[in-house]
């Protein structure tokens, strides 16, 4: 399933009084990926605050849950300056604007981090990675049939290695507080509900 890059911001509608509104937004600094705003707002008891809006410039892009033939799923191991350390994660990139989909996008980035194709991919999520102040947003791709056909395809700024692990113990490592990151939580736990589901559905025709 594809999914159509689009516009998914949706703007908070002026309403009548009792209801929260947006009455401007200003700019307050213009990144090389995110612009930040101030919005002045109206809550429902006339009360006029300031709100911080952060907006990605691409808008967001896609995650990949790779699975391998024998089940284990590859990951990449990388650092994260905002937090201070190395994060083991989904393979994830931002939408390009060549990329006329979110799924030609996961295509893209399972191929650059990993050097791995997938012959099947179906869509897993859609998520919205921080709902009261940001408009990003990330689909979560499933990637099965993977065959590895060249080396990482890596940007300048990349330093990313990749290792296949077993859904068992990426889950205990989740729920260890070991893997932290949204999107691979989001990502794995949604493989995972998907697989039990799976199983009890051939469970049932038995």
């Amino acid at each position: 399933m594809n999914e159509k890059k689009e516009n998914r911001e949706n703007p908070l509608r002026s309403q009548g009084p009792g209801h929260l509104r947006r009455l401007s937004r200003s700019l307050v600094y213009r990144g090389s990926v995110l612009d930040v705003y101030q919005d002045t707002m109206e809550l429902p008891d006339q009360c006029i605050q300031k709100w911080d809006y952060v907006c990605h410039k691409k808008g967001g892009g896609a995650c990949i849950v790779p699975v391998l033939p024998d089940g284990r799923i590859l990951m990449v191991r990388q650092y994260r300056p905002a937090i201070d350390r190395e994060t083991l994660e989904l393979p994830a990139g931002a939408i390009d604007p060549e990329d006329a989909t979110t799924e030609e996008t996961a295509r893209r980035e399972l191929r650059e981090e990993t050097g791995y194709t997938a012959s099947d991919w179906k869509l897993l999520l859609h998520l919205k990675t921080a709902v009261a102040y940001c408009n990003e947003y990330t689909d979560v791709y499933l990637a099965c049939g993977l065959e590895r056909s060249q080396g990482q395809m890596l940007d300048e700024a990349e330093e990313i290695r990749f290792q296949a692990v077993g859904l068992d113990t990426l889950l205990q490592d989740i729920y260890g507080g070991r893997i932290q990151d949204a999107k691979t939580v989001a990502g794995i736990l949604a493989y995972a509900n998907r697989e039990c589901r799976d199983l009890r559905s051939v469970e049932r025709e038995c």
